[in-house]
């Protein structure tokens, strides 16, 4: 029996239908100061390897995003270049910036990756008809131009996400964030604010204030013994400068320094009762409280339950004194002492002794 086949041919409408164009444009207010150098390593570092979900369909080549405006190109060549390049990421995938530059008055934001290889020149050279290194891997990536008018003013990371929004959605929790979640109603509006108290831990000052760029790590004066502490510092002049000091897993000092006032220090515990959570001992399975008030720990002690201790030195360990002479180990004899006498095996009587002669 004649097998029959019957062929569909997929065109451009049908492989992009259930593509969606829609796009609403963002109205954020932008700063009016141009972005300074120092703004633009604040973004690589904020922004590079930040996670987010794709919007809309982003088309394996590059796209542009006026700020506050349209997206470019159009609808029917959106869907078009979609269905000529392939389609990078689906609505919904994890995207990945993986890349940020500047240029002009734009901001390059590439996504796994971006749309191009990465070109190495030794893999044009070959030994032995051998390339020496492998060819790159196929780029799978996307990337979004990021235009504004003029120039590029000074927007933070925040911003920057918030205009990319229309693309990619950046909301989703940090570690950071989902960590401040777990904490008590007044930590969690301290670590909101971007406050660091006296007493919290790294992780609740990395939740308020994100990484320091500068960190010093010191040995407090007339301390040569130890005192060792790292001091985060947050901010330039002329903004407000802040340094924030470890000792341990805990805040010690906080130090605010504002352009043009006195520098506040803040060196008493602001935490009060509220602490973290992992730092909660809960007594359970046979733990017993030996550092309450109402028991007192008892000290360690070599003697034996029932012995007495000795006079006037409860507590103390007690040492022989120089001219106290050594006891002896058990199996021993003093040096002075008569030898002992051996044992005596039983012997033959010294009477005479009679035989029975056959």
């Amino acid at each position: 029996m004649p097998l029959q086949a019957q062929v569909f041919v997929v065109g451009e409408k049908s492989a992009t239908s259930d593509i969606a164009t829609d796009f609403t444009r963002t109205n954020l207010p932008l700063p009016k100061n141009p972005m300074t150098e120092l703004g633009r390593r604040e973004l690589i570092r904020n922004l590079e390897s930040e996670e987010g979900f794709a919007h809309r369909a982003l088309p394996l080549g590059g796209i542009t995003l006026q700020a506050n405006g349209n997206l470019s190109p159009a609808p029917a060549e959106y869907l078009k270049m979609i269905y000529q390049k392939g389609q990078a990421a689906a609505v919904g995938d994890r995207v990945v910036v993986t890349s940020l530059a500047f240029k002009g008055n734009s901001i390059i934001v590439d996504l796994n990756g971006g749309p191009h290889a990465k070109h190495r020149f030794l893999s044009h050279v070959q030994l032995n008809d051998n390339p020496v290194v492998a060819q790159p891997a196929e780029a799978t990536g996307s990337r979004v131009t990021l235009t504004f008018e003029g120039f590029i003013p000074g927007v933070s990371a925040a911003e920057v996400k918030a205009l990319l929004a229309p693309v990619v959605d950046f909301g989703v929790k940090t570690s950071e964030q989902a960590y401040a979640d777990t904490l008590p109603p007044r930590l969690r509006d301290a670590i909101a604010a971007h406050e660091v108290l006296v007493g919290m831990s790294r992780r609740m000052v990395l939740a308020s204030m994100g990484a320091p760029e500068n960190k010093v790590r010191e040995q407090q004066s007339g301390d040569p013994g130890g005192g060792r502490y790292e001091e985060w510092i947050y901010g330039h002049v002329p903004q407000t400068v802040k340094f924030v000091r470890f000792v341990g897993d805990r805040v010690t000092v906080v130090e605010i320094a504002p352009l043009g006032k006195p520098v506040e220090i803040h060196d008493k515990d602001e935490m009060g009762d509220l602490r973290d959570p992992a730092d909660t001992h809960v007594i359970a399975l046979g733990d017993t409280d030996n550092g309450s008030s109402d028991h007192p720990a008892t000290p360690p002690t070599l003697r034996r339950p029932g012995d007495p201790a000795p006079p006037n030195a409860e507590g103390k360990v007690q040492y022989p004194k120089d001219n106290a002479p050594i006891p002896p180990s058990p199996g021993t004899q003093p040096a002075d002492a008569p030898p002992a006498s051996s044992p005596q095996m039983p012997g033959p009587s010294a009477g005479p002794m009679n035989h029975a002669i056959p």
